[in-house]
């Protein structure tokens, strides 16, 4: 089988087009989220998703083939619109917001782990014990309580912070 250089390395549009194109989503793309979108210090499921169908979306308009920048942008914009109104009805109802977030999972109480709940996410003991050691805790038995957050995180509350050491009355 031999190789074509030609159709490799060849554009078949013009290259001033491709930068154009490029640019324009580039662009488009930039304001767009930085106009809908807050500045967070994770990536939420409905995040991912809008990140996953945004790149779709902005590959046809830099492709050229038949879809034009205009189209991209405003499947972009209707994209990331949605996404706002999904936000904006998560904090204005409860509802909706149990709807669109789970809930907290608890993994601990009281310095023991909550089988069903580490199942119910395919986590095991010794994977828990890891995430406890990422977090500087020695092991389960310091935890009040663990819980998977709807962003992914885990989130504990140490035995030490609910029940303080007693005084010994000395001081």
């Amino acid at each position: 089988m031999a190789i074509d250089w030609n159709s490799m390395f060849m554009p078949t549009e013009s290259i001033l087009e491709v930068v154009l194109r490029g640019t324009i989503m580039y662009l488009g793309m930039y304001f767009i989220l930085r106009l809908f979108r807050r500045q967070a210090g994770q990536i939420g499921t409905a995040d991912l998703l809008v990140i996953v169908v945004i790149a779709d979306a902005a590959q046809n308009g830099m492709a050229g083939e038949t879809h034009s920048v205009t189209e991209a942008l405003i499947l972009i914009l209707t994209i990331v619109l949605w996404d706002v109104l999904f936000d904006w009805l998560g904090f204005r109802s409860v509802v909706v917001r149990r709807f669109l977030e789970p809930a907290p999972l608890l993994l601990i109480k009281d310095g023991k782990f909550v089988d069903r709940n580490l199942r119910k996410e395919f986590l095991t003991e010794e994977e828990m014990r890891g995430y406890l050691r990422e977090h500087g805790l020695e092991n389960e038995n310091t935890v009040k309580e663990c819980y998977l957050e709807s962003s992914g995180h885990f989130s504990f509350v140490l035995s030490s912070e609910r029940h303080p050491a007693k005084s010994d009355g000395n001081g």
